[in-house]
């Protein structure tokens, strides 16, 4: 983990995405996941994977790394690769399919890989 990185208008960033913007689609999620029949393993991956990237998990979601502050964007996107690495390989996979995709959504859309927000 390392200094955090900054837009252009002065904002931080998380990943390539404003902080602000992070913020606000773990809000979104967190919100459709509080309903009775909202929360799956895909939404729990998705905000576990918002939550380390925001700075707020004790470890990361795939690897269960650890270290202080919010991850930059080298060590995001090392562990969207892991769990890109777990879904292509059942035989590497110690987490439920469905959370390391979520995982992997959530990651991948903070890393500007994917333009689909989970």
């Amino acid at each position: 983990m390392t200094t955090q990185q900054t837009e252009p208008h002065g904002g931080e960033l998380v990943g390539t995405r404003p902080r602000t913007e992070v913020e606000e689609a773990f809000r979104e999620l967190e919100a459709v996941a509080a309903a009775p029949t909202g929360q799956t393993q895909l939404s729990r991956g998705a905000m576990t994977g918002y939550l380390w990237a925001l700075g707020r998990g004790d470890a990361a979601p795939v690897t269960g790394a650890t270290d202080q502050g919010t991850p930059d964007l080298s060590v995001l996107t090392a562990e969207a690769d892991a769990a890109t690495v777990q879904l292509e390989d059942a035989t590497q996979r110690t987490i439920p399919r469905d959370y390391i995709q979520g995982v992997h959504a959530a990651l991948a859309w903070i890393c500007g890989h994917s333009d689909r927000r989970p």
